[in-house]
């Protein structure tokens, strides 16, 4: 008995580990030799025995061989995937220093691997487009801000429109994506409408663009697209877009107001109506839509944009302001805030730059909006609408909260 307790004993106490914890080390310097002292495979090979030994050594043994590898120039595809998939703080050694690291090693730590990880990543210099994309894909506000706010990511045109998409919802995405240089005048266009006061600003100053070159160079278009008969409604749409004049003059005739500041006075006086808000929105040449769009927005800045493109004066932004009962001047006898930020709004806009946000606006809003996509809008089919152009796609954002999404 006595023996057989002796055995017993021997084999429940564990085996020394000295040995382990040296070949872990001398397989992990093996690794890490350079090409003119070992070739491809002898490293793969030394490798495949390493993560087999990475498998059951401890966690401060995993961290020594992590820190003696992550600034390799060749690191086998086996120990970086076990030590990607290792503790963030394990993983964070080799996200952060090794520059190694194919796309396909950083999007499998991303998909396999936890929250922490992807925070790890975001920051990671140098992110390609396919990781990034990856890293949006999981919805994490955390990691697509980190990702924003990382200088060396590149971002995909399909990432910066998930993530335009996503701001809507998640109104602190705004300001980092608007200092991405991968943001283009439309998405930032249809970001406007959710946008905080400041950031509505830095819409206007970077992305309202003048039309002049596109002017210049369309200038015969418009007398080609008369002999026609305008019949070409494709071309019809662009050279509106395009177009100097803003006004709708012909729509005088048809008026009960002599013109757009008349229709305006009168609001100001009677209140704003669904008949004179449609009247305003003919005259000024834009869709009945558009113009609710831009009348119902709860911040104003859009009146000033209204204004400054159809040639109204400050007395007429007061008079349209006057005529939604909205406030000029506070409780204590200050100009309003909402007030005052409107008429720098209309100041510091120059007309043909305000013309070009409010035609991408109409563009967007009224002509690109077909009845298939307004059913998707309506019911939700975010499948359909990544089928869409970007004038399509911009309608659907900015039109998703008028039908309750």
């Amino acid at each position: 008995m006595g023996d057989l307790a002796a055995m017993i004993g021997e084999e429940a106490t564990p085996p020394p580990l000295r040995a382990r914890r040296a070949l872990l080390k001398r397989l992990a310097d093996v690794v890490s030799l350079p090409a003119s002292r070992i070739n491809a495979f002898e490293r793969a090979v030394t490798g495949d025995l390493l993560v087999e030994m990475l498998r059951l050594a401890s966690h401060d043994e995993r961290k020594r061989v992590a820190a003696r590898l992550a600034p390799l120039a060749e690191l086998p595809n086996s120990v970086a995937r076990i030590l990607l998939r290792d503790d963030p703080d394990i993983a964070g050694l080799l996200i952060e220093q090794c520059a190694s690291l194919s796309d396909a090693d950083i999007v499998g730590c991303a998909r396999d691997a936890s929250f922490e990880h992807r925070m790890l990543l975001a920051v990671r210099r140098g992110l390609s487009e396919i990781v990034t994309e990856t890293l949006f894909s999981f919805g994490e506000m955390e990691v697509i801000e980190a990702v924003l706010r990382n200088t060396t990511a590149r971002l995909s045109q399909l990432g910066i429109e998930t993530v335009v998409g996503l701001s809507r919802q998640s109104p602190s995405l705004c300001s980092p994506l608007l200092k991405r240089p991968e943001l283009r005048p439309s998405g930032a266009y249809v970001m406007f409408w959710w946008c905080a006061p400041e950031d509505r600003r830095t819409i206007l100053q970077r992305f309202a663009v003048s039309r002049e070159v596109m002017q210049e160079a369309s200038e015969d278009v418009f007398a080609i697209a008369n002999d026609e008969s305008w019949s070409d409604p494709v071309a019809r749409k662009a050279l509106q877009f395009i177009e100097r004049r803003q006004r709708n003059r012909a729509a005088i005739e048809k008026s009960p107001f002599d013109n757009l500041e008349h229709a305006v006075m009168v609001a100001a006086s009677d209140g704003l109506t669904r008949e004179t808000a449609s009247e305003i929105a003919f005259l000024a040449g834009i869709k009945p839509l558009t113009g609710a769009k831009l009348l119902g927005d709860p911040g104003g800045e859009p009146l000033a944009i209204l204004c400054k493109a159809t040639g109204m004066s400050r007395v007429d932004l007061t008079n349209l302001w006057r005529s939604m009962r909205r406030p000029e001047t506070t409780a204590d006898g200050k100009i309003h805030p909402d007030w005052e930020r409107v008429q720098i709004t209309y100041e510091m806009l120059a007309v043909d730059r305000a013309q070009t946000v409010l035609r991408y606006w109409n563009w967007s809003l009224s002509s690109a909006l077909t009845p298939t996509l307004l059913r998707a809008i309506r019911d939700g089919e975010d499948q359909m609408i990544d089928e869409y152009s970007a004038p399509e796609r911009a309608a659907a954002l900015a039109l998703a909260d008028n039908f309750g999404r």
